[in-house]
């Protein structure tokens, strides 16, 4: 990611912090819509989840300014994602409702340079997620 990415990723949810938990309604509201099986996949309060979300965003938001750091928490959240029964088809979804639930809640400032920050930013996270690591 460029440095002026990282910024625009930084600020936005910066924006969006103090209703970051609308933002992660509007994610599950959208991904359970768009893929309902994959609901099968949250076994416990969806409340939790929602708050556990915002906490690994702002963390990986965060963490975008020690790279190195968030890889090895990014590759361990991949790994308890694997033994949730994540598979690969379900980041594409994820990535979609998440952009969605991002230009939803931003409006005009979703521009298209922010679009392409966030999707390269997920596209990072998600590429780390599934990487194979002991």
């Amino acid at each position: 990611m460029t440095e002026n990415q990282i910024v625009l990723v930084q600020t936005t949810w910066k924006k969006l912090s103090q209703n970051a938990d609308g933002v992660a309604l509007l994610f599950y509201d959208r991904l359970f819509t768009v893929r309902p099986d994959i609901k099968t996949l949250f076994r416990g309060d969806m409340m939790e989840q929602q708050k556990q979300l915002v906490q690994m965003i702002s963390a990986a938001v965060e963490g975008l300014n020690d790279f190195e750091k968030l890889t090895l928490v990014v590759q361990d959240l991949g790994r308890r994602h694997r033994g949730y029964g994540v598979q690969h088809e379900h980041y594409r979804a994820v990535g979609e409702a998440l952009l969605w639930s991002l230009e939803s809640s931003l409006g005009d400032a979703f521009d298209e340079e922010t679009s392409l920050a966030w999707s390269i930013f997920y596209e990072h996270l998600t590429d780390t997620m599934q990487t194979q690591t002991s």
